[in-house]
């Protein structure tokens, strides 16, 4: 039923937009081959992934001990050096993961795949906890922080009247 289903919705789609979808995904994998390779030099690959928009990705992290840095970078372009996207954070104690800032483009789903591999991060480093704050810069987002936490089973407290608050997640090996 379901490949039955899956070779109708082909069918009704034009064979130029076909055509340059196979274009577009060949394209990707070719810079994923030459990206993975120069990235590697730097960095630890994590993974490739698929976003939301079925775009390709590499995920890469920077750890010292001290602090890490997950990236991610997307397959459309030629890696030079910096990311698209990443989470950084430091370590406090041996328990804590804190995350000190998230910097990239939004709605890509390029947070969640980096979320998701800190959380895996933290869970081979055997870190108990990953918190955060929430600071007043963060206020003209505060819908978009909170949905993002809440999706990431973060546990999110707000104090509206100072402008700051705070995030917890106690992931569930």
């Amino acid at each position: 039923m379901l490949l039955t289903k899956l070779g109708a919705e082909e069918e009704k789609r034009d064979p130029a937009e076909l055509e340059q979808n196979l274009e577009n995904l060949e394209f990707q994998m070719f810079r994923m081959q030459a990206n993975v390779k120069e990235i590697a030099k730097k960095r630890q690959i994590l993974g490739i992934e698929q976003t939301k928009e079925e775009k390709w990705v590499i995920v890469s992290i920077v750890d010292d001990g001290h602090a890490c840095k997950i990236m991610l970078n997307d397959c459309e372009s030629a890696f030079r050096g910096s990311w698209d996207f990443s989470i950084q954070a430091k370590y406090e104690g041996g328990s804590t993961i804190f995350i000190g800032d998230i910097k990239g483009e939004e709605n890509k789903g390029y947070g969640s795949i980096c979320m998701d591999y800190l959380k895996e991060h933290a869970q081979d480093q055997n870190v108990q906890y990953i918190k955060g704050d929430l600071a007043e810069r963060d206020f003209d987002h505060l819908d978009r922080l909170i949905h993002f936490y809440e999706k990431h089973q973060f546990d999110v407290e707000v104090d509206h009247e100072n402008c700051s608050g705070s995030i917890v997640c106690q992931p569930h090996w």
